[in-house]
């Protein structure tokens, strides 16, 4: 697979703004390990090869076991490997990204509301609503993943 085009060079003013809404969210308050959950978990239902990659790898480096990191795809079925706002915030993100024709539905919202603050809440999707754009920016123009890299 070879990237399609370098859409850094091509648009670095869109692309600082998609980074500006990173620093955002990395400032917001969430816990790094949640959002970078968050980003991986998105990745995977969007198929993004490169971010799949990225997010794991930083999640990796911030120490969460390998066990944990292979069960992310999985998390409904991995017990109490996730805490209760990892499981919310996985929850959320799936519906978010998974919007459909149907949206998000009211016991989505409700159970999303009941574990996280408005602040949060918003910041979440947020981080969610960010990574399906990098998602796409990365899928269409074919980004190489760091382990196909060398």
């Amino acid at each position: 697979m070879s990237q399609r085009m370098n859409y850094n060079a091509a648009s670095p003013v869109g692309m600082k703004a998609l980074g500006a809404v990173y620093t955002y969210v990395r400032q917001s308050g969430l816990a790094s390990r949640l959002v970078d959950l968050v980003f991986l978990r998105v990745s995977q239902i969007n198929g993004c090869a490169y971010c799949i990659d990225s997010h794991s790898r930083d999640l990796l480096k911030g120490g969460l076991p390998v066990e944990h990191l292979v069960l992310v795809s999985v998390w409904p079925e991995a017990g109490q490997i996730f805490d209760d706002e990892e499981r919310a915030a996985l929850a959320w993100a799936e519906v978010v990204t998974r919007l459909g024709d149907r949206g998000v539905p009211d016991d989505a919202y409700a159970a999303a509301a009941a574990a996280f603050g408005e602040k949060q809440l918003v910041d979440l999707t947020i981080t969610i609503g960010l990574m399906n754009a990098y998602n796409r920016v990365a899928i269409s123009f074919r980004t190489t993943p760091m382990a196909l890299a060398a």
